[in-house]
C-alpha cells in the first residue's frame, strides 16, 4: 500500500515516472520481512533498527544498522516490479551513517538481476551495478561504482572520494539513457561523465597501426653532446685522497699490524665525471608518434546505461567494526522525484543531527573535565594526607629522640653518681689503712 501510494504521487507530481523500491525504515520489525536474510552461510551478521546515538529526528532517522563486528552482512529486498531502464533514467539513492567511525568496511549497495535466489545471495553473486562508499584505512576511501557488462564487473577509472566522519551522508547515482552518469554525495555533484570513457565496457576506438615502424635513422634526441667542447686538462682528479693530518698510531707494529696507511678523506679537488656541454640536436625530428587506425574490435554500443532485468537491491558487506546505519533507500527512474525525496528526508535532519552530536560531545567534554578535576582534588588530598602522615612520623621520631636522650642523660648521671660513691669508699679505706 505504501508503495501504491508513492507510485500514484508520481504520476501525478511528476508524469509518467515509477518508484521501483524505496523504505524509509519507519514501520518497526517489518522491515525484516521486506529485507530478506541470506542463508548461504551461517554466521552472517545481524541488522538492528536504530536512529544511532545522535539523530536529527528520533524517528524519521531510524535505520538498519549493522551490529556485530568481524561479519559479513547479507540481505536483499524485492522491487515492487522489475525494473528496464531502457529509455529511462536510472536513479540509486541511499543514506550511510558510519557512527562507530569506520575503518575497514563497505557502505556500499548492490543491484541484482531477476533470477537471483535472495537465500542464496553472497559475493560471487552476478549483480548489475554496485554503488556507494568503502572504507578500509587511510589507503582506501572511495565510492565505488561498478557496472557489469557481458558478465564483467567494470570499476570506474576516476577516483571519487567518500566521506568517512560520523554523520549521514547521502549518496546518488543517476545513469541516463545518452550513456552519462552522474555521483552526488549529500545531493552535491561528486563526479559525471561519460560511460564509455570513465570504464572500460568497450575497446579502443583507435589502437596502434601495427606495420607502422619508427625509422631507423629517426632522431628523437632534442639535445646532444657539443663535439667541440673538450674536458679540461686539469680535471681528473681522485675523489677520496690519504688524510694529509693523520698520523701512524704510536702503538702501530708493522710486523703485526701491516703497513700502516692513512685513513681517505673526499678530494675537495674532485670535481666528478666529466659531461660534454648540451646543445640543440639539429637533426632532432621531435618525438615519432605511432600512427593510428581504426579498431577493427571495436563495435559502438548505445546502450551500455541499460539493464533490463533489475529487481533487488541488496547489501552484501564485510565490516570490522560494525556501527553503520543505512536508510532512506530508493530506486526510480525520475532524477526530479529523487532530488524532493533527499530534500524531505536528508535535508531535514542532517543540520539537527550535528547539532545533538556537538551538545553530547560539549556535554561530554565537560565530564571529562569535572572527572579530571575530581581526580586532581582526590589525588591532591591524597598528598596531604601523605604529607599529614610523614609529618605525624617525624613528631614520632622527635618524640622518640628526646625520649632517648633523656634516657642517656640518666644513665650518665647514674654512672657519675656510682662513680663518685666508688671514689668515696676508696677514700675512707685509704684512710683507714693510716
Amino acid at each position: 500500500m505504501k508503495v501504491l501510494v508513492v507510485l500514484f504521487s508520481c504520476l501525478v507530481a511528476f508524469g509518467n515516472c515509477t518508484v521501483y523500491f524505496k523504505d524509509t525504515f519507519e514501520d518497526g520489525d517489518a522491515w525484516s520481512e521486506r529485507w530478506v536474510q541470506s542463508t548461504k552461510r551461517s554466521d552472517y551478521g545481524e541488522f538492528k533498527i536504530s536512529a544511532g546515538n545522535f539523530y536529527g529526528d528520533a524517528e524519521k532517522d531510524k535505520g538498519i544498522q549493522t551490529s556485530q563486528n568481524g561479519k559479513f552482512y547479507a540481505r536483499t529486498a524485492k522491487f515492487e516490479e522489475v525494473f528496464n531502464n531502457e529509455g529511462k533514467s536510472l536513479v540509486i539513492q541511499f543514506s550511510v551513517k558510519h557512527e562507530q567511525k569506520i575503518d575497514c568496511g563497505g557502505g556500499y549497495v548492490k543491484v541484482f538481476p531477476n533470477d537471483l535466489v535472495p537465500t542464496e545471495m553472497e559475493g560471487e553473486s552476478k549483480y548489475n551495478i554496485m554503488f556507494g562508499p568503502d572504507i578500509c584505512g587511510p589507503g582506501t576511501k572511495k565510492v565505488h561504482v561498478i557496472f557489469n557488462y557481458k558478465d564483467k564487473n567494470l570499476l570506474i577509472k576516476r577516483d571519487i572520494t567518500c566521506k568517512d566522519d560520523e554523520f549521514t551522508h547521502l549518496y546518488t547515482l543517476i545513469v541516463r539513457p545518452d550513456n552519462t552518469y552522474v555521483v552526488k554525495i549529500d545531493d552535491k555533484e561528486a563526479q559525471s561523465g561519460s560511460l564509455e570513457e570513465d570504464w572500460d565496457f568497450l575497446p579502443a576506438k583507435k589502437i596502434n597501426d601495427p606495420e607502422a615502424k619508427k625509422p631507423e635513422d629517426w632522431v628523437d634526441n632534442a639535445k646532444m653532446d657539443d663535439p667541440e667542447d673538450a674536458k679540461p686538462e686539469d680535471w681528473d682528479k681522485p675523489e677520496y685522497i690519504p688524510d694529509p693530518d693523520a698520523e701512524k698510531p704510536e702503538d702501530w707494529d708493522d710486523e703485526t699490524d701491516g703497513e700502516w696507511e692513512p685513513p681517505s678523506i673526499p678530494n675537495p679537488e674532485y670535481k666528478g665525471t666529466w659531461k660534454p656541454r648540451q646543445i640543440d640536436n639539429p637533426d632532432y625530428k621531435g618525438e615519432w608518434v605511432h600512427p593510428q587506425i581504426d579498431n577493427p574490435e571495436y563495435v559502438p554500443d548505445e546502450n551500455l546505461y541499460r539493464y533490463v532485468d533489475s529487481a533487488y537491491i541488496g547489501f552484501d558487506l564485510w565490516q570490522v567494526k560494525s556501527g553503520t546505519i543505512f536508510d532512506n533507500v530508493l530506486v526510480t527512474d525520475d532524477e526530479d522525484l529523487a532530488q524532493q525525496f533527499a530534500e524531505e528526508t536528508f535535508s531535514v535532519t542532517k543540520d539537527a543531527e550535528k547539532k545533538m552530536k556537538e551538545k553530547q560531545d560539549e556535554e561530554e567534554r565537560k565530564a571529562r573535565e569535572e572527572a579530571d578535576k575530581q581526580r586532581k582534588a582526590e589525588e591532591e588530598e591524597e598528598e596531604d594526607e601523605e604529607d599529614l602522615e610523614e609529618g605525624e612520623e617525624d613528631e614520632d621520631d622527635a618524640d622518640l629522640d628526646e625520649v632517648r636522650l633523656s634516657i642517656v642523660n640518666m644513665h650518665c648521671e647514674y654512672v657519675k653518681h656510682v662513680t663518685l660513691q666508688d671514689d668515696a669508699s676508696d677514700d675512707e679505706s685509704q684512710r683507714d689503712e693510716l
